[in-house]
Order: structure tokens, then C-alpha cells, then sequence
């Protein structure tokens, strides 16, 4: 059990049978009346974000939430498969369980799997990926405006905008949260 006066960021409670992670708090104590908890919950499953206050008394269950690490194996249809590494046990995800940046993962990587009492509610790619160039218009030389970018078509399928000097065959390190070219790998 943890009450609303013990409150900290990140914490996961459960709240009318849904599961929410504080992303901010805060103890106001006026002048008159009573203190409270003024905070900004996250619903872990669905995403969305409301402002509630409570007592400070306020108690809730403790929601725990199960991160691990599994590889991604391959896809069959509306069914994603992922492996856990140590019990070589295969799990089928939905894809309406899979985060949006999810387009940047390859067969064989390795992806957070995020959990609540066994249900999977979502997946999450590595922070940065590799991946390879499979398309792209070539540079033309001159052509050097500060910050010019191309379009470039990845091995997964996807395109994203890349410097000029940037090739087919090339590597290149990705951010999964912004979709962003970082640097050559």
C-alpha cells in the first residue's frame, strides 16, 4: 500500500482499477483548511495523462509493474514473437501492444517487454538502433546548403531524412523515440 503523502515520480498505483505512474506531485498546505496532494498521473496502459488531487491519507495498492528484456524474434501476421533469453519461452504480442516507434526494430533485437499481473501492455524498442541503408537518392555535389537532408529508406522498411553525404550500404545509428539520424556507425 502506499498513501498520498508518499508520493514520489515514477511511483505505480492502481486508482479505480487502472494502473498510473505519478509524473509530478505536489504538498500544498494552505493557510486554511486541510493539506493535499496536488499531482499529474500517467495511465500506464492507455497513455493518458490527468491532474487529481487526494488527502494526504489517501491510500491505494502498490501497482508493480514487470519490465524485461526479450528478443524479438519475428512476425506472423498481427502476431509479433519474442523470446525470453533465459527460459527460451516464446511470447505472441498483438500489435496494438507494440509503441510507434517500434518500425525501427529487426528481427533478433532485443525489446523491454512491459507487463501488469501477466498482460503485456507494451513494447519497447532499444533507445538506438543500427540499421543499414537500402534506398537513397545519391548527393550531388555543390549541392551544400547548411542542414540539407535527403530522404533514405532503412532495411526495416522505413524512411527517415539524412545528411547529403549519406549512401546506400551505409550504417547508421537511429534515436527510436525521435526517428532521427544521429551519426554514421
Amino acid at each position: 500500500m502506499v498513501t498520498a503523502g508518499d508520493f514520489k515520480n515514477g511511483t505505480t498505483f492502481e486508482l479505480d482499477g487502472e494502473v498510473m505512474q505519478v509524473i509530478e506531485f505536489q504538498h500544498v498546505k494552505p493557510g486554511k483548511g486541510a493539506a493535499f496532494v496536488r499531482t499529474k498521473l500517467r495511465n500506464v496502459i492507455t497513455g493518458s495523462v490527468i491532474e487529481k488531487t487526494f488527502s494526504p491519507t489517501d491510500k491505494f495498492e502498490t501497482a508493480y509493474i514487470e519490465r524485461k528484456e526479450m528478443q524479438y524474434l519475428y512476425s506472423d501476421g498481427d502476431l509479433y514473437y519474442f523470446m525470453d533469453t533465459e527460459t527460451y519461452e516464446q511470447l505472441p504480442i498483438g500489435t496494438d501492444k507494440l509503441s510507434e516507434n517500434f518500425k525501427f526494430v529487426k528481427e533478433n533485437m532485443m525489446c523491454r517487454v512491459n507487463s501488469y499481473k501477466g498482460n503485456v501492455f507494451l513494447v519497447e524498442p532499444p533507445m538506438f538502433v543500427e540499421l543499414e541503408v537500402t534506398e537513397t537518392e545519391p548527393g550531388v555535389r555543390g549541392d551544400t546548403a547548411t542542414g540539407a537532408t535527403k530522404n533514405a529508406t532503412l532495411e526495416t522498411g522505413v524512411t527517415i531524412k539524412v545528411p547529403l553525404f549519406i549512401d546506400v550500404g551505409d550504417v547508421l545509428r537511429i534515436d527510436t523515440r525521435t526517428g532521427e539520424y544521429i551519426e554514421r556507425a
